[in-house]
């Protein structure tokens, strides 16, 4: 597909040596899902949604989760019009396709749930009127893992509709480097182009949900995500809608492979991504030292895969 390449071609003028997390974003941003960057800081992460919402087109939005940060801020609020004699809506940050949701875990529970109608049904509701968001609309979080003070812990209903997770971690020794090299005159943001435009992303992403999923395809994915759920490693397994989002990630990954059809490793490639922050290790799998990525990849090396 010439149109993710050359997507993938201006991310990579900005982000080094992280070609696994830019399709990993990619993909969900094209299945219109959720994604959750969790990382320490100044890893990329914002830099990463800003040059995606360059390349794509999109109308961004940011706000910079604090304590004191309020719903209204993310949904709007209503305010009376004297002229009209009438409430009038004041759009909030979130009416954009691509809402940056930066440090989201510094926030407090209340304002954390503001976002939840907005992830999974593109709308917010105020003073009991719905107002639907802009088509496409994705939410990208960041959130910082280390160092609890000032922060609150994401519900799981909330984690729960990220599509996936990932994390950018240190660049390597070259990519360190190449990044001083292109900094060292401009900002490199400055040199990332739309590639695409927003109706094009709409008319791919509405080819992603054509792409087929046979029979067996998806008893392989009901059974992997059951296998999460009665398997001594965890605790508690992944939810029906991790069923959902690692169907459409499969069919992402299907489409950008050039494909119409899904195959085994479709499946395969984004499993642990898109399944990792939805599972509960065991306390024995925390005995062992065994960590959730690793988990969940023995989950898929002891799940019978389909025949092709």
């Amino acid at each position: 597909m010439n149109e993710f390449k050359k997507v993938l071609n201006e991310i990579r003028k900005v982000i080094n040596g992280k070609d696994r997390e830019i399709i990993i974003t990619m993909l969900a941003l094209l299945a219109n899902g959720n994604i959750l960057i969790e990382d320490i800081p100044g890893v990329g992460k914002t830099t990463l949604v800003l040059a995606f919402s360059k390349a794509l087109g999109l109308k961004y939005g940011r706000i910079q989760f604090t304590p004191d940060t309020l719903p209204s801020d993310i949904t709007g609020f209503s305010s009376f019009n004297k002229e009209s004699g009438k409430m009038h809506f004041n759009k909030g940050a979130i009416f954009c396709n691509l809402f940056l949701a930066d440090e989201l875990n510094r926030t407090s529970s209340r304002t954390q749930a503001a976002l939840l109608e907005a992830m999974e049904e593109r709308q917010v509701t105020v003073d009991g009127h719905s107002y639907a968001l802009e088509k496409p609309f994705s939410v990208i979080a960041t959130q910082n893992p280390v160092g609890a003070s000032g922060t609150q812990l994401l519900p799981d209903s909330q984690t729960d509709r990220f599509t996936v997770r990932i994390s950018m971690g240190y660049p390597d020794f070259d990519a360190e480097c190449q990044m001083l090299l292109n900094r060292s005159k401009q900002n490199p943001l400055d040199n990332v182009k739309q590639v695409i435009t927003v109706d094009e992303l709409i008319d791919i992403q509405s080819k992603v949900k054509e792409v087929f999923v046979s029979e067996d395809m998806a008893k392989y994915i009901v059974m992997l995500v059951t296998a999460t759920r009665q398997s001594s490693l965890f605790s508690r397994g992944s939810s029906p809608r991790a069923t959902l989002s690692l169907k459409d990630m499969a069919k992402a990954a299907a489409f950008a492979d050039g494909r119409d059809y899904i195959v085994p490793r479709d499946i395969q490639n984004i499993f642990v991504r898109t399944i990792s922050h939805r599972v509960i290790l065991s306390s024995e799998s925390t005995a062992k030292r065994i960590n959730t990525d690793s988990a969940l990849k023995e989950i898929l090396r002891t799940t019978r895969q389909p025949k092709i």
